[in-house]
């Protein structure tokens, strides 16, 4: 039985017709409506499978979930070197917020200074999500022990009108803001950022409970007036 069988098994298609209307920028034939707990569930099962290894070879996949399932895989690969091969075959392939944002393998963590090159290569991308995907690791993994202001430059100086990459340095800023608010506020002072993605920045801090009353009355007025 091929994972498609049993993706339909799950599939709802009231579901399907919610998710399409999150993920715009891809055809809704391609999505079957599945939920994620239960792709997460199948997952794992699948990861065991003696078929596993021909399912990660075999892109590009034909459907959403079947994306979403192979990053979840990727992210439960131990070995830190197989994992980074399993991803950089596989960034290419994404297409979409929701493929890019969910996966986060467990390996990097324990293996920042190996991991560190790869994130800068993948911000450097012309690749929308390639790019989205790095920025969201460095989020994840260099804004607590191991962060060093340098790294809000590899975010600062990303250029790009897409969307999705604009959405993705506002939420890093405003994450930055939470947990290394001194070190990132003259990058929003100095407005280093595009108006739109500078202003996106301070609504998402003033939206998180981690950034404090005080700093919020500031933050508010450093918004840029847009005609």
């Amino acid at each position: 039985m091929t994972l498609y069988d049993e993706l339909i098994k799950y599939q709802d298609k009231k579901y399907r017709d919610f998710q399409a209307a999150l993920v715009p920028n891809i055809s809704k034939e391609t999505m079957l409506g599945v939920r994620t707990p239960d792709m997460r569930k199948l997952a794992k099962e699948f990861f065991k499978n003696p078929d596993a290894p021909e399912f990660l070879s075999s892109l590009p996949h034909k459907y959403f979930e079947e994306n979403l399932i192979h990053f979840f895989m990727i992210a439960m690969i131990k070995d830190f070197d197989e994992c980074i091969s399993a991803v950089e075959k596989f960034l290419p392939y994404i297409d979409c917020w929701p493929v890019c944002d969910q996966s986060s393998p467990k390996v990097f963590k324990k293996n920042h200074e190996a991991l560190l090159p790869y994130i800068k290569k993948w911000i450097l991308s012309d690749h929308v999500y390639t790019a989205r995907f790095g920025m969201r690791i460095l989020m994840n993994e260099f804004l607590d022990e191991d962060f060093k202001p340098e790294y809000l430059e590899l975010v600062a100086s990303k250029k790009g009108d897409d969307y999705y990459l604009k959405m993705m340095i506002a939420w890093y800023f405003a994450t930055a803001l939470a947990k290394q608010y001194d070190a990132t506020l003259p990058i929003i002072e100095q407005h280093r950022l595009e108006p739109w993605t500078h202003n996106k920045a301070i609504q998402k801090a003033l939206e998180s409970f981690r950034v404090s009353d005080e700093h919020k009355e500031y933050l508010k007025k450093l918004k840029i007036n847009q005609i």
